[in-house]
C-alpha cells in the first residue's frame, strides 16, 4: 500500500508539473481579449505563436516528409526479420521445467504489468495508424484513434509509475551489466552458459528505464501535442521528440516480446504464474539466484 501511495503521489506531481508547464507556455497575450489593433500587438502575437519558423520549421517539415515514416517502415520490417534470423540460426533456449518453484514476480506486479502491456499495445497500434493515416483514409477513424491514444495513455502513465516504484530497486544498473552487453546475455551462442545478471538482466533494465522514464517524456510531449499547449516551435519540438522516442520504444518492445515469448522457451510463464524454475534462474539470472539461495528462498 505504501508503494502504491508513493506512485500516486508521483503521478499527481507529474500531472501538476504538466499543467504548470502548459500554463507557462500559454502567453499572457491570449489571456485577455480586449479590443487591440496595433501593429505591435500583431507582431507580438506572431512572435509568440509562430516564432522563427525557419529555426525548426524546415527541419520539422523535412523530417515529417522524408524520414519519420520511412524510418518507422524500416524498423517495423527489419526488426522482426532480424529476430526471425536469430531464431532460425540460434534457436530458443530450453530449460527444464521441473524442480522447486522460485518466487519471481508478485501478484500486484504481474497485474500492473499486463495492464501496462495491453495499454502500450493499444497506444503503439493507434500511434502507428496515425503515422500511416493516409493508408486508412484519415477522417473519423484516425480521429477516433487519436482520442483513444490520449485516453489510454493516461492509464499507461499510471501503471508505469506504479511499476517504477515496484521494480526500480531491481532495475538499478550494476557493473556486471556491462559484461552482459558484451556477450549479449549469451543469446548469440547456441551453448548455454551461466550469465551473471540480476532479477532483471541488463536488457530488461534498459527496457524498464525506457518504458518508465521514456513513458513520462512521451506523456509530457503527448500532452503538449494533444492540447496544443505551447508555441508553434514547442509543438514541433514535442512532435519530434515524441516520434523519435517512439522509434526506440517500438524496437525495444519487439525485443521484449521476442525475448519473453520466443527466445527462452517457457519464460513467459513467470509473468503469468509469478515463479521461475531453478535451471533458467541459475543460468540467466545467476546473481539474483545466488542471492535468493543465500537468503534461504531456495532450498538446494
Amino acid at each position: 500500500m505504501k508503494k502504491i501511495l508513493i506512485a500516486l503521489f508521483i503521478m499527481l506531481f507529474v500531472a501538476g508539473a504538466m499543467v504548470i508547464f502548459a500554463e507557462t507556455q500559454q502567453p499572457s497575450i491570449t489571456k485577455s481579449y480586449g479590443v487591440v489593433s496595433t501593429t505591435a500587438y500583431y507582431k507580438d502575437f506572431n512572435e509568440v505563436f509562430t516564432g522563427d519558423w525557419q529555426k525548426y520549421g524546415q527541419k520539422f517539415t523535412i523530417l515529417q516528409e522524408k524520414y519519420f515514416k520511412n524510418i518507422y517502415t524500416i524498423l517495423i520490417i527489419a526488426t522482426p526479420l532480424i529476430f526471425l534470423l536469430h531464431f532460425l540460426v540460434i534457436g530458443a533456449f530450453k530449460f527444464a521445467h521441473s524442480g522447486e518453484k522460485i518466487p519471481w514476480y508478485s501478484f500486484l506486479g504481474r497485474v500492473i504489468h499486463w495492464i501496462a502491456a495491453v495499454t502500450f499495445v493499444i497506444m503503439l497500434i493507434s500511434g502507428l495508424a496515425m503515422i500511416y493515416g493516409n493508408l486508412f483514409g484519415g477522417g473519423n477513424f484516425i480521429r477516433f484513434l487519436r482520442y483513444t491514444h490520449g485516453i489510454v495513455a493516461i492509464v499507461f502513465g499510471v501503471t508505469a509509475l506504479i511499476l517504477f516504484v515496484l521494480w526500480v530497486k531491481d532495475a538499478i544498473p550494476k557493473t556486471y551489466d556491462i559484461k552482459w552487453f558484451l556477450v549479449m546475455g549469451g543469446y548469440l551462442s547456441k551453448s548455454q552458459k551461466i550469465i551473471k545478471a540480476d532479477k532483471f538482466n541488463a536488457g530488461q533494465k534498459v527496457w524498464f528505464w525506457l518504458a518508465t522514464l521514456g513513458g513520462i517524456i512521451m506523456a509530457v510531449t503527448g500532452y503538449i501535442m494533444y492540447f496544443f499547449a505551447g508555441t508553434t516551435d514547442t509543438l514541433r519540438i514535442s512532435v519530434m521528440i515524441h516520434i523519435i522516442l517512439g522509434m526506440a520504444l517500438l524496437v525495444m518492445f519487439i525485443v521484449h516480446v521476442y525475448m519473453g515469448v520466443f527466445s527462452v522457451k517457457g519464460s513467459l510463464q513467470s509473468m503469468i504464474y509469478g515463479y521461475k524454475m531453478p535451471e533458467e534462474a541459475k543460468m540467466l539470472h545467476n546473481a539474483h539466484y545466488e542471492k535468493l539461495k543465500k537468503e534461504g528462498y531456495i532450498s538446494e
